[in-house]
């Protein structure tokens, strides 16, 4: 095993591994499951988008996903693809990103911060750099929704390395063979897609939800968090009775685009709106006792 795989497994063990452990921690102590939003950065706009994000731990979201915008976002749906052209319209970059992580952090140093997104803008920014900028913003984890196990030296291994979760994504198509190089370096929790094909498009059965969840809480004790397709806050409150988290996405993003005007400007009251129904997302979520 190479040195960087030796820390990284090590670092994915440490008692000490970060806010997503202690958050997920507190969430079974407290008995019940948890809400994980997200939106992409920078949209509808920067000023509106850090409203948001910097609202969201009040409206009730136990971890916070930010998207990075990327022009070839071959996993998303349509809304959530319109939403990264949106923020790059808007001119958002990396580093802008994590600034405002940063920003973030000086008021909130417990809600864990997750950056999701593809591999090309990292390897542009500089793996090296970007986890240093990534580890000193606060960041606790990483979502690279194009990088597989089998490329883990590339990012996933120094990520760990440097304190920084990696966490994976599993496929109702995901066997036990696959599960185990999955798994492998994961850390955080596990991402269950709990549909194959891209966001936003439809959504699983819930009986078929608790049965893939059920399949990998056998191969791991991390905690397992459920999404693409959970749309409201009864779909959100299923996912709760079976998975430690519900997450919610192209909802939210939707709720954005819903509140723009004809020229595609934020109406004033669209913070509110979209916090409001993260707020009753997450009143149902509280519901499911565990």
């Amino acid at each position: 095993m190479s040195d960087a795989a030796v820390a990284a497994r090590a670092a994915a063990r440490s008692p000490d591994s970060g806010r997503i452990r202690q958050r997920f921690a507190a969430l079974a102590a407290d008995g019940r499951a948890g809400l994980v939003t997200y939106l992409m950065a920078g949209d509808p706009d920067r000023e509106t988008w850090r409203r948001i994000f910097e609202g969201l731990p009040a409206a009730g979201a136990d971890l916070i996903e930010v998207g990075m915008p990327f022009t070839d976002p071959m996993a998303d749906g349509p809304a959530i693809q319109e939403a990264g052209q949106r923020a790059l319209k808007g001119g958002i970059k990396l580093r802008e990103i994590l600034e405002s992580v940063t920003a973030f952090r000086e008021r909130d140093g417990e809600t864990p911060v997750v950056l999701m997104g593809y591999y090309n803008p990292i390897h542009n920014y500089g793996v090296e750099a970007f986890l240093g900028d990534v580890k000193a913003a606060g960041v606790d984890g990483l979502i690279i929704v194009d990088l597989p196990p089998e490329e883990d030296e590339e990012l996933c291994l120094p990520a760990l390395a440097a304190g920084v979760n990696f966490i994976r994504l599993a496929t109702p198509t995901t066997d036990e063979k696959r599960a185990a190089k999955v798994l492998s370096n994961t850390s955080g929790f596990l991402y269950y897609v709990s549909i194959t094909g891209i966001t936003g498009t439809r959504s699983a059965a819930a009986e078929e939800v608790r049965r893939h969840v059920d399949f990998l809480k056998g191969l791991t004790d991390l905690p397992i968090a459920v999404g693409f397709g959970v749309k409201t806050p009864e779909q959100a409150a299923d996912i709760g009775h079976v998975a430690e988290a519900a997450v919610v996405g192209s909802a939210l993003v939707n709720r954005i685009k819903s509140k723009l005007d004809a020229d595609g400007r934020p109406t004033p009251d669209l913070p509110d709106d979209v916090l409001g129904f993260v707020a009753e997302l997450a009143q149902a979520v509280r519901g499911t006792r565990r």
